[in-house]
């Protein structure tokens, strides 16, 4: 009997491990190391990420900005998506709402990256076209509600906030007005320095069949999902064992990782000749990073997410919209030249990011 008792003891250890693993605080060292880690990889994979995208754009028809925006944006945001759900999950609204905000901060930033690695011209001028403009004007809309609803009465229907029906639907029809215009009445004016988006295949992917392609995207697209939970998990640690602000860990250290896809791929896109494709996959991203609020308000059962924002979230949305805003004005005044290969917009954008970060900080 004592053996059974010996065996039952050591079982009994060996299956409290994995919850621990699954839902109890990690060691630091091992977050650190984690976080690291999947960053490392999520780099990796996004530029394998931004030539598939680059090739089934051409392959569907759907053209750089649209497929950008949706398919490619909603594949790179997929880890911003874990990581706000888990994080709302695991009570942690202020993580949650800081990490999907905070994304968009650092993604809008990613246009000044990419920016600096073009060297013909701003990228702006390059990639400017009727979807994109009206992919940053979805974006500020979603992030206007969002706003709205942290300031209206703290009403929820089974813990969701109505606001969070609105954005969908806000998406939905934003995504059927930018894609039901056959003859748009506005075009951007087309000069030596704009690159067209037209269908073009590498010698490597153009052997390869459109399902195999998709095959190896989704699988991709599969490992940054678990990568995002690993984030989360790590980035939870860093604030109840550091003491670190939550909304400077969700805004600058999980939104920087949230970021890397959108930065990796528009820089990858940019060297491929892909412009439209890396600003669409970045204000495509920022708009699916918008509805993470929703998926966080669904996964969050303390009540309305939108309410559990304090100052410094709110703080973040508003420097959110800031950039948003300037990113348009560079689209539309389509600037050739600025200084040190960015345009007024990227100035201002990193300018923008660094001052909201150090607020955020203090």
């Amino acid at each position: 009997m004592v053996l059974r008792s010996d065996r039952t003891t050591a079982a009994d250890c060996e299956e409290s491990v994995v919850p621990d693993v699954l839902t109890g605080q990690w060691p630091l060292g091992w977050s650190i190391a984690l976080f690291l880690t999947v960053g490392a990889f999520t780099v990796l994979g996004s530029v394998r990420l931004a030539t598939l995208g680059d090739v089934l754009a051409d392959r569907t028809g759907q053209g750089e900005a649209l497929f950008g925006a949706v398919f490619f944006g909603l594949v790179t945001s997929l880890s911003g998506i874990v990581m706000t759900a888990a994080s709302a999950a695991d009570n942690h609204p202020d993580l949650a709402y800081s990490n999907a905000v905070g994304g968009i901060a650092a993604q809008t930033l990613a246009i000044a990256a990419a920016d600096a690695t073009y060297r013909r011209v701003n990228l702006e001028h390059a990639a400017a076209s009727l979807p994109n403009l009206l992919f940053g004007c979805l974006l500020i809309g979603l992030l206007g509600i969002a706003l709205m609803a942290a300031f209206s009465p703290d009403v929820t229907v089974w813990n969701i906030h109505p606001a969070s029906a609105v954005m969908v639907a806000f998406y939905w029809g934003g995504l059927r007005l930018i894609s039901d215009r056959p003859r748009p009445m506005w075009i951007a004016v087309r000069t030596k320095d704009t690159v067209p988006d037209v269908p073009e295949e590498t010698a490597t992917t153009g052997r390869r069949r459109t399902t195999t392609l998709w095959t190896e995207f989704l699988t991709i697209a599969a490992l940054v999902v678990t990568g995002g939970w690993l984030i989360t998990r790590a980035a939870e640690t860093f604030v109840t064992t550091t003491g670190l602000n939550a909304g400077f860990v969700g805004a600058v250290l999980m939104g920087i990782v949230n970021a890397l896809p959108e930065t990796v791929t528009a820089i990858a896109a940019v060297r491929r000749g892909a412009v439209t494709l890396a600003v669409a996959a970045v204000i495509g991203g920022n708009c699916l990073d918008a509805l993470n609020l929703v998926v966080g308000d669904i996964a969050y059962r303390g009540g309305s997410l939108y309410h559990a924002a304090g100052p410094d979230e709110l703080f973040l949305t508003a420097a959110a919209l800031v950039m948003t805003t300037v990113l348009l004005g560079g689209l539309l005044i389509r600037q050739e030249r600025g200084w040190w290969r960015l345009g007024f917009d990227g100035i201002l954008l990193i300018t923008i990011y660094t001052a909201t970060t150090i607020t955020l900080a203090f």
